[in-house]
């Protein structure tokens, strides 16, 4: 299977699949079949075992999917059964904020060091985990070589994203969460997910305001 061949909706939905798995998992349900997991998520039943039938053959005629393999199987699609070792660009409000989120630890990404241009910063501890002190980004590459961070989360100004992200990819990172307001070009072989909270809420307040 080359991951190429598969939609990006698919991989999405995967996440989603996997959430409610989990919650099924929680609540001691130990079998589930599509058309429950497809109620659940509003999508059709014919939708997930398609997304599924990308990666393999799952559950039975009659019974459904096994809850804790199918959580299993798709943890190892999506990379999750293993501990990714992430690193913050961005020390200010938004920064230290997700800095504090437990849920990254949880799915198996594991914040391992933080950076900041302002030298006032560098050298501080961070809130919720003092063992780490945010360091100058002049110190990245050196960091993502030592501590072998593939994965990044930049929480910059626009105005300062794109040569970050040019230091970090140069330096070896292959995957960017982006919460910079801006559009950010990287190599075909980097991947990128960004975040702008201003134009989700803009989408909010389309559908609010047009009565949808």
């Amino acid at each position: 299977m080359k991951t190429g061949n598969i939609p990006e909706p698919t991989v999405r939905r995967l996440s989603l699949y996997l959430r409610e798995l989990e919650n099924l998992w929680r609540a001691d349900h130990r079998t589930v079949a599509s058309r429950k997991l497809a109620a659940a998520l509003k999508f059709t039943a014919t939708q997930i075992r398609k997304d599924l039938a990308y990666f393999g053959q799952f559950g039975q005629r009659g019974i459904g999917y096994d809850v804790g393999e199918l959580i299993t199987k798709i943890r190892h699609i999506l990379g999750t059964d293993r501990t990714w070792n992430v690193l913050l660009v961005g020390a200010g409000n938004l920064g230290m904020a997700l800095s504090a989120y437990r849920g990254f630890a949880k799915k198996g990404f594991k914040l391992v060091a933080v950076f900041d241009a302002d030298p006032s910063k560098v050298g501080k501890s961070i809130p919720m985990q003092p063992e780490i002190r945010i360091q100058s980004v002049d110190e990245i590459p050196a960091t993502v070589k030592e501590k072998d961070i593939r994965l990044a989360i930049l929480a910059v100004p626009g105005e300062a994203a794109q040569p970050l992200v040019d230091t970090l990819v140069q330096s070896g990172i292959r995957g960017l969460l982006n919460f910079a307001p801006v559009s950010i070009d990287v190599d075909a072989k980097v991947a990128i997910s960004s975040v702008d909270l201003a134009v989700q809420l803009e989408q909010l307040s389309f559908q609010v305001g047009s009565g949808v």
